[in-house]
């Protein structure tokens, strides 16, 4: 899951229109393979490039992780920024961010067209530190500002405990450009404007095997074969077949999620933010969806589950930030496995003459799809290089099972570390404001007296004399 939808009542079939499979052979200019946000995206800036596209799916439309997304639209990456920057300069960054804002913005227009109605779009999102970091807030935000060309606003704590009705939080960092919308909805959205534009979708047409060898690339279906100019694969860490190899550069990480039901006026009473809420440690994500209910981001893990297992822990958590609210009742529960690269970046670029790759977008998938789709479909056709921005973050295995078990223990393990700090910070803001009290007290009964208290010794004095 990249983030989830609107309401429990407000999402799509699925399937959408009718399901079309593959069942005459085909020619083309360009092959997707793989129908989620990253080849939807592919398809219509290329079929809105000139060029004439058919896209591939096994299953059905945005089946896994497109389809139970958290709807957050902002710029970045999965990568942190100051490790971005390491890796490939402060340029080369500030040309990558600008990228990723670009998506942003694309997700925004398309969003804005008369086929995407009812997207329940809210405006914001904001940053949250379950520790008191003011010092590196004030970093973050000169280099948003000033280097990246972001428009942020930093907000101390006592703005967000204003709109946020908790302890666990602290500092914060406010977008806002950033926006929300009803993520399934969008994405059967992103299909109807590629059709519309002329892209064919099939649907249950599973790529068997791929021949990337010439000019003319060879497909094999199950019921047909497909010809092509240039093939993308979007098929994140379900691809299997045509390319495996590929498909093991990606960690599998499964994320669930809910959505309760309503709350009522006791949700005002814990939450007045209408926009996305993050926590900067990963913990939790959170907004206010269909006015009174609460859509949650829960656990990850790296295997797959049904998401009703989770909703008992999901309600737990929430119930723990917000004790407010009391029990709460969980209405939907949803999730899907997001592919996650080694160093956090998405794969982008050119494999081979003709074979393009879209993958690996993890949790920040609607900017960077969207992107994806602009610099692969300008490649493709015009000749535009700034996919190669993506070169210096090469495939990496993943690490197979053992990879798996790898990044799953180290999940754990910074959860649980920010979970500690968090417990740390709050026990020190709470030992300081008893402090304060103490030496009010302390000054009041001073007064009363008529005495000043212990007086502090001159510097040097020797406390033995």
């Amino acid at each position: 899951m990249t983030e989830a939808s609107a309401s429990a009542t407000d999402r799509p079939d699925a399937a959408g229109p009718e399901r079309t499979r593959l069942g005459v052979d085909l020619d083309v200019d360009i092959c997707v393979v793989g129908a989620g946000l990253a080849g939807l995206s592919v398809a219509l800036a290329a079929v809105r490039m000139g060029a004439s596209v058919a896209v591939l799916e096994g299953r059905h439309i945005g089946w896994n992780a497109s389809g139970n997304q958290f709807g957050t639209v902002m710029p970045g990456f999965g990568l942190p920024l100051a490790d971005l920057i390491e890796r490939v300069g402060l340029e080369d960054a500030r040309e990558c961010w600008a990228l990723s804002q670009e998506g942003a913005e694309a997700v925004r227009a398309y969003a804005a067209e008369d086929s995407m109605p009812g997207l329940a779009r809210s405006d914001g999102a904001l940053e949250v530190s379950n520790v008191d970091v003011g010092d590196r807030l004030i970093a973050r935000l000169q280099m948003l500002g000033e280097d990246f060309d972001t428009e942020v606003e930093g907000w101390q704590i006592d703005r967000v405990r204003d709109v946020l009705k908790t302890k666990r939080y602290f500092h914060g960092v406010y977008y806002p450009r950033a926006f929300q919308i009803d993520g399934p909805a969008y994405l059967q959205g992103l299909a109807a404007l590629a059709r519309a534009a002329g892209v064919r979708i099939f649907e249950d047409t599973p790529v068997v095997n791929l021949d990337a060898a010439g000019i003319r690339k060879r497909i094999v279906t199950p019921s047909a074969r497909l010809r092509s100019s240039q093939v993308v694969l979007a098929g994140n860490v379900h691809l299997g077949e045509p390319a495996p190899r590929l498909a093991q550069t990606l960690l599998p990480v499964w994320r669930y999620g809910a959505i309760t039901e309503p709350l009522g006026e006791r949700l005002a009473e814990a939450i007045t933010f209408t926009g996305s809420v993050t926590d900067t440690d990963g913990i939790d994500q959170f907004r206010i969806v269909g006015g009174d209910r609460l859509m949650w981001s829960g656990p990850e893990t790296s295997w797959g589950a049904r998401p009703q297992r989770y909703a008992g822990a999901i309600a737990r958590r929430i119930r723990t930030v917000f004790p407010q609210l009391g029990r709460v009742a969980i209405a939907e529960t949803f999730g899907g496995a997001i592919g996650q690269t080694v160093h956090g970046m998405p794969q982008i670029g050119e494999l081979r003459r003709g074979l393009w790759v879209a993958s690996g977008f993890g949790r920040q998938g609607l900017n960077t799809t969207a992107m994806a789709g602009q610099l692969i479909a300008a490649g493709m056709l015009h000749r535009d290089d700034r996919w190669k921005l993506f070169s210096p973050f090469e495939l990496v295995w993943a690490g197979g099972r053992t990879g798996r078990i790898a990044g799953y223990g180290v999940g754990i393990w910074n959860r649980q570390s920010a979970a500690l700090a968090g417990t740390l910070a709050r026990y020190r803001e709470g030992a300081r404001a008893r402090e304060r009290v103490r030496q009010r007290r302390l000054a009041e009964a001073n007064l009363r007296a008529g005495t000043s208290g212990p007086q502090p010794r001159p510097s040097g004095e020797d406390s033995t004399g």
